[in-house]
């Protein structure tokens, strides 16, 4: 037994804190944990920056992706507190792991950036919690910039949350200024962990992930009983059955121990091991094999949802079995992408992939850079839609190109449905009228505005998922120089005017390149199209015609001219006649050659035109 566990099994249940930080996204998380973490002799003071965002994408971007959990010991007049603490993700994205975080905490810790004040995320963080009831501590980070105004965002949170100022810390987690005031006040006021380590195990599966010696590796909170390795324990969701092959705790790495008891949060593998990543259901209860009628499952966590859909390819086809090995294991660690088979006449053999929002999109597709080297292909994103036909089945589509065309559209379709969001944006008062036009022009429909301090305004908007994800955040945030915030949830699926817009090449569609638009935006887009793809498309020996096509309706057109040979170099002073029956001939060739002429368009056309 070692010292450190030594420790950890003298303190009582009553002396254990499980609490998370939340907040929104750069307000200094991860940069808060570090000092904690060195404050309780964790890690080494001054070593690695942001310790626990384990991911090359985290760290390059200086966001938090997945959350990750550590425990420390703390002495607090002179009795140790065993501290377990949770840093999750501020971007809206992911806030399926912020609310899985909260299910093994007892409080958080409210981070608000004292230049930024409130910002939406915050917002959405508090009301999370707040269901969960959790008790929050209001902390006030970045006191030392010399633009942080902390009595604004006192101010803020008790107006906006009903938080008491005299109960906030002000902190810089960046020099570590007061940072030693924060760990007595969680003391104090987060609630210790209910439980009871002599009845029957009952454990709570908050996280999972995969690693190639050990299989999957779970992150547990145990709210009864104790588990050691050699117990068998049952999964109440799978019915399946396990030997558990080591438990221990994250400190700030995986430190083995010989138990985990009731109210620990700490790691477990099995041996043999659990091969399938789809086994370990985040929610689950587990409890031991034989004590399945004493225990009652926890209520578990609703499955997110992927809200964006894109189609990727190989750029060289003979990688596609790298690239699927690759987008599998990415896939192992990250359960909320969606992966089903895709192939494109133009493209080839591909997935199409699920995610929770655009950024989710973008730091899947660096992993895949980063980590496997693979080079691909990615559409722009698109969301699913319903289609109800007259027989009263209801179908949802999240390809483009199996969407209905204009033809069946009028004879056996009833409506065209299209998923509608909530979005709340928080943002300084002088950027108001910018962003009301943006959100009027993406088609939003405005449902509340309101002043929440003199200069911070909240504005709620019903706007189209398909607008959303067409790089709406990178536009709002341009419009308010990136003061502006946004938070959203699913409203509705409401009936919607859309049409398929397509490209032809020639008179035949291309495949991969098909999108469902709103009737309103299918000019604009199809003109931007054909002027895009004619740049990429090489000329050819007789003419070529590139459209866009929205229903039956051509709504673009661009044509490319063929190469020609000078037939009249060799007449001088000809008569007119003479010239025009030369032309003639030679554009009577020409049609021959384009009725049997096929274009083939090469590769790199696509990826040109794909690439954002």
């Amino acid at each position: 037994m070692s010292d450190l566990e030594r420790r950890i099994s003298d303190i009582p249940l009553e002396r254990f804190r499980n609490f998370c930080i939340v907040a929104h996204v750069d307000h200094g998380k991860s940069t808060l944990s570090d000092r904690l973490l060195e404050l309780t002799g964790t890690i080494a003071p001054g070593g690695n920056k942001q310790i626990l965002d384990k991911l090359d994408v985290e760290r390059e971007r200086g966001i938090t992706v997945k959350a990750q959990t550590c425990s420390m010991i703390y002495s607090h007049r002179g009795e140790d507190y065993l501290l377990h603490l949770v840093d999750t993700p501020g971007h809206v994205d992911f806030r399926a792991e912020v609310s899985r975080s909260y299910a093994s905490c007892g409080g958080a810790l409210l981070l608000v950036d004292a230049s930024q004040g409130i910002q939406a995320q915050t917002v959405a963080n508090f009301f999370l919690a707040f269901a969960q009831g959790l008790y929050l501590v209001p902390i006030i980070n970045k006191i030392d910039l010399p633009s942080a105004d902390p009595p604004r965002a006192l101010e803020q949170m008790r107006e906006t949350f009903e938080l008491d100022p005299s109960k906030a810390v002000l902190v810089s987690a960046k020099t570590g200024l007061n940072v030693e005031a924060i760990l007595p006040k969680v003391i104090e006021l987060v609630p210790a962990p209910i439980g009871d380590h002599t009845k029957p195990l009952k454990l709570l599966l908050v996280d999972s992930w995969y690693s190639n010696f050990k299989g999957v590796n779970l992150l547990v909170r145990i709210f009864d009983g104790q588990v050691k390795p050699g117990d068998h324990i049952r999964s109440f969701a799978t019915g399946l059955r396990y030997i558990v092959g080591e438990v221990g705790i994250m400190y700030p790495n995986q430190t083995p121990q010989t138990v985990l008891r009731a109210g620990q949060v700490g790691y477990i593998y099995f041996n043999p091991a659990m091969k399938r990543s789809q086994e370990a259901k985040v929610g689950d209860t587990y409890t031991t094999v034989g004590a399945e009628k004493q225990v009652e499952p926890l209520p578990g966590f609703e499955e997110p949802k992927a809200m964006v859909f894109v189609a990727a390819f190989p750029v060289d086809q003979g990688d596609h079995a790298h690239l699927e090995d690759s987008i599998n294991q990415i896939t192992l660690n990250d359960r909320s992408v969606t992966l089903q088979k895709e192939s494109s006449e133009a493209l080839g053999a591909g997935w199409r992939l699920g995610f929770l929002g655009t950024l989710h999109c973008s730091v899947f597709e660096d992993r895949l850079r980063q980590e496997h080297g693979a080079s691909i292909i990615i559409t722009p994103p698109t969301v699913p839609f319903k289609v109800i036909w007259k027989d009263g089945k209801e179908e949802t589509v999240t390809n483009p190109a199996e969407f209905p065309d204009g033809g069946t559209t009028h004879h056996s379709i009833v409506e065209l449905q299209e998923p509608y969001v909530l979005a709340t944006i928080t943002l300084p008062q002088e950027y108001l009228g910018k962003v009301i036009e943006l959100c009027e022009g993406n088609r939003g429909e405005q449902k509340e505005l309101q002043f929440f301090t003199a200069t911070q305004v909240i504005l709620k908007y019903d706007l189209p998922l398909a607008h959303l994800v067409d790089d709406f955040f990178g536009k709002l945030k341009s419009l308010t120089k990136g003061y502006a915030s946004l938070d959203y949830e699913e409203s509705a699926w409401r009936k919607s005017n859309i049409i398929k817009l397509q490209l032809l090449v020639n008179k035949e569609p291309v495949d991969a390149v098909a999108r469902v638009v709103h009737y309103s935006q299918a000019e604009r887009l199809g003109k931007q199209w054909v002027t895009k793809f004619k740049q990429h498309v090489d000329r050819q020996m007789f003419e070529v015609v590139i459209q866009a096509s929205a229903g039956r309706r051509i709504v673009a057109r661009e044509t490319i001219k063929p190469f020609r040979k000078d037939v009249l170099s060799k007449l001088h002073a000809s008569d007119i006649s003479r010239r025009r029956k030369l032309l003639e001939k030679q554009k009577e060739g020409r049609k021959k050659l384009r009725a049997v002429g096929n274009i083939s368009i090469d590769q790199k056309a696509f990826q040109g035109f794909l690439a954002k």
